[in-house]
């Protein structure tokens, strides 16, 4: 806001990268740098022309985790066109030379997250890191180590004086002299969680307790800032004496002599706020979008990106709202009331326009009777909790331990807690081996264990391990009635209901490797006319952004544009360039308007589906194609619509993979007999006995005692339990020698194996 009340507007939106933008810093009078989630640091540098737009001119790949801080180097006889320094999750500080774009300095020391980073006049880094410790850095080693925080270091700034400020989770704020601590400063409730400096005042402080404060170099409180409603991540300050700060409850605030003067709201988590010299303000958003914002209307966005941005805002908004304590984006259209009711009086909430309005059936007249509209209650919301400026039923502080950082989890009623520890820690980067601590963690804090216990009878597909069963449809485990067998056995593992997935993808490797064969492609004269433009490439990031969010499933969807880049990959690119393709089409198929889209593609003769397996797996296969091909023919059984093209290709696709029994490699075998688990249980379903037989036969190969791998041999095992326990074909199976193979199975060290053998032992009696 200047001087004379003029209020910040958009100027333009900083967009390439796929993940959140976490950190930022000005270099130079109007460059601007931003760390990101992606793992990439980029560089945005005005246009030459006058639109007060920016471009990205360079794209620093060297971390091999989520970037975070970024501080700038002034050109120096080092650095003639100036450097960088950024800090992540994989715990090193990377200088880097903006004139060759390469990192120069590796500096590792730091035991955990680098959470800030800063620059001395003399070209000393300085970091800061959830070890708790803050680091000098001089010519590459390190000078001084500063211990003092009880808790992670959050930030780090650099005084006038030569002085460095750090700030902690230990509530503190700590100023020091070489590695001496001088002064601590107390007053904030809960973590400190960035610092700036207030020009010939002091030092502004951001906290998770969601206020800054002015504290005077001597250490005194001299104001505190009141009115973010969530943490506060960071603060900036201009030389005009403008404050600006960025919070978790999605608003970047202007402060004005203590006073908010202006919320300026964004579609996530503002991360980082940042002042160019010419009072502009940059942001940076867990959309993965930084922002720069100005009170000059000469370089205010147009009218068009205008009413673009706040259409976002009211898109986020509405997929927020509830109705009646659901989603209003998740409430059927007018087209439900097509549908009569069960019984009298039945009622049903239905979206009109920005409104839930409730309908009760009216069976005497045999009509939906309007009741009106519904609101929630003013306590609705209190309850939810936000993370990143997504709301959920619960956001839980997770203690991973050993000496790792708390972990904000988030999760929803009625989601499956072994999908949601899954996705999470993939995306905290943490081993898996804490799958089922997490899934405990959220059964008991969710009130579940009362309710759904870890039954010990059944065994998750995946682990082994007694597992969760939601009392879902699909995930349940099946309750075999008293007059279907005898109670001196309980089928513990049969049959198998609903379809196991491959779910899990590094979305960042995948685009790395598309873009590496898109460069050899283009670069090749036989086949650059088939290559990917610059912008096809942003388009195909923009798809992996959408897969990556799937709680937003429900209310994303592609475009026709989309599928045909994808299709072009998959059917113009030379084969063994491919398989980056497949993984995308296999994510794909797990997206709903993904599988209506290539369902309709089949049912119009433009398979792509079938079309991308069967150059796949072309002679000679790569074992990168089969691997991926297969788990694409997998993930095709997620959504019932495309159940209909699996049954429709069901032997040319069994076919096709027939050479993934033999192997060498287990994941394709794993595979393989994944895809045939899925058919037994469509296969049951629909009462296919010739499907059911075909499906039999590859099972076969693979439950027997000569392979070596447990988990292809338990699933090919369930594979076949699942069929005979269909009871269709149940004569077929003996006659294939079905007891010789549940007899060794039953003999098993192994002992799910060893339980579901057992079980086919007993259904074949």
């Amino acid at each position: 806001m200047t001087k004379d009340g003029q209020q910040y507007k958009l100027r333009c939106q900083l967009q390439g990268h796929v993940d959140d933008v976490r950190g930022l810093c000005i270099c130079g009078d109007s460059a601007i740098a931003t760390g990101s989630r992606d793992k990439t640091v980029r560089i945005w540098s005005p246009t030459d022309d006058e639109n007060g737009t920016y471009t990205l001119c360079t794209t620093l790949l060297g971390h091999s985790s989520f970037v975070g801080p970024v501080a700038w180097i002034s050109p120096s006889e080092e650095f003639p066109a100036g450097g960088l320094v950024s800090g992540g999750m994989d715990t090193r500080v990377i200088v880097w030379d903006l004139g060759t774009s390469s990192a120069v300095q590796d500096l590792r020391g730091h035991e955990l997250q680098v959470t800030s980073v800063a620059v001395t006049d003399n070209g000393d880094v300085i970091s800061a890191s959830v070890d708790s410790t803050v680091r000098r850095w001089r010519k590459g080693e390190t000078l001084d180590i500063l211990k003092g925080h009880t808790g992670p270091v959050q930030a780090v700034l650099m005084l006038p004086t030569g002085e460095i400020v750090s700030c902690s989770s230990d509530t503190t704020i700590k100023l020091w002299k070489g590695a001496d601590c001088r002064k601590t400063l107390s007053g904030h409730t809960d973590t400190v969680r960035g610092l700036a400096l207030m020009p010939s005042v002091g030092i502004l402080s951001a906290s998770h307790d969601g206020t800054i404060r002015l504290w005077a170099y001597t250490g005194e409180q001299l104001l505190e800032m009141v009115g973010h409603t969530a943490i506060v991540y960071s603060v900036a300050a201009h030389s005009s004496g403008i404050v600006a700060s960025g919070s978790e409850d999605r608003y970047a605030k202007l402060w004005k002599g203590g006073e908010c003067v202006q919320s300026i709201p964004h579609p996530g988590c503002v991360w980082d706020v940042k002042f160019l010299p010419n009072g502009d303000l940059v942001t940076a958003c867990s959309d993965g979008v930084a922002r720069i914002w100005t009170c000059d209307s000469n370089r205010c966005a147009t009218s068009v990106e205008l009413e673009a941005y706040e259409s976002l805002l009211l898109a986020h908004e509405s997929e927020k709202k509830t109705v009646g304590g659901v989603k209003f984006s998740d409430l059927p259209g007018l087209e439900a009331l097509q549908q009569p009711g069960t019984k009298d009086g039945q009622t049903k909430i239905v979206r009109e326009g920005d409104s839930g309005v409730a309908y009760s059936w009216n069976k005497n007249e045999y009509k939906w009777d309007k009741i009106g509209e519904v609101i929630d209650g003013p306590d609705d919301s209190l309850e939810k909790k936000t993370l990143l400026g997504v709301t959920y039923d619960y956001v839980f502080d997770v203690d991973i331990g050993d000496g790792l950082p708390t972990r904000k989890l988030p999760y929803n009623r009625g989601q499956n807690p072994y999908d949601v520890a899954d996705r999470w820690l993939l995306n905290e980067d943490l081993p898996l081996g804490y799958r089922q601590q997490v899934v405990e963690f959220l059964l008991q804090n969710t009130g579940q264990q009362t309710q759904m216990q870890l039954d010990s009878k059944y065994v998750d597909p995946y682990t082994g391990a007694n597992a969760y069963v939601p009392q879902q449809p699909g995930w349940s485990v099946p309750q075999i009635s008293a007059t279907a067998q005898t109670p001196t056995h309980v089928l513990k593992h049969l049959p198998k209901r609903g379809m196991l997935l491959f779910d899990t993808a590094q979305y960042e490797g995948i685009y790395k490797k598309l873009v590496e064969f898109n460069t050899a492609v283009s670069a090749d004269e036989a086949t650059k006319t088939s290559g990917l433009t610059e912008g096809e490439l942003m388009r195909i990031q923009a798809v992996l952004s959408i897969l990556k969010d799937t709680p937003h499933y429900h209310a994303s969807t592609f475009a026709e544009a989309d599928f045909a880049l994808i299709s072009k990959v998959l059917l113009r690119w030379p084969v063994s360039n491919i398989f980056p393709g497949l993984d995308v089409l296999r994510m794909l198929l797990l997206h709903p308007n993904a599988a209506e889209h290539y369902a309709k593609d089949s049912s119009m003769g433009k398979d792509t589906l079938i079309g991308a397996l069967r150059r796949a797996n072309a002679v000679p296969v790569s074992a990168a194609n089969q691997l991926t091909s297969a788990r694409v023919a997998v993930n095709a059984f997620r959504h019932s619509i495309l159940r209909v093209w699996a049954k429709k290709y069901r032997e040319e696709v069994l076919d096709l993979f027939s050479e993934c029994y033999q192997s060498s490699n287990k994941n394709v075998r794993l595979a393989l007999s994944t895809l045939l688990l899925n058919y037994s249980v469509l296969l049951v379903e629909l009462k296919d006995e010739e499907g059911q037989t075909q499906a039999i036969s590859g099972a076969l190969e693979m439950a027997s005692s000569t392979e070596g791998d447990e988990e292809v041999r338990f699933r090919a095992l369930v594979a076949l339990g699942t069929i005979i326990h269909g009871g269709q074909v149940k004569d077929i199976v003996r006659d294939l020698g079905i007891d010789d193979i549940a007899l060794a199975a039953a003999k098993s060290s192994v002992t799910k194996i060893s339980e579901v053998g057992k079980d086919i032992q007993f259904l074949l009696k």
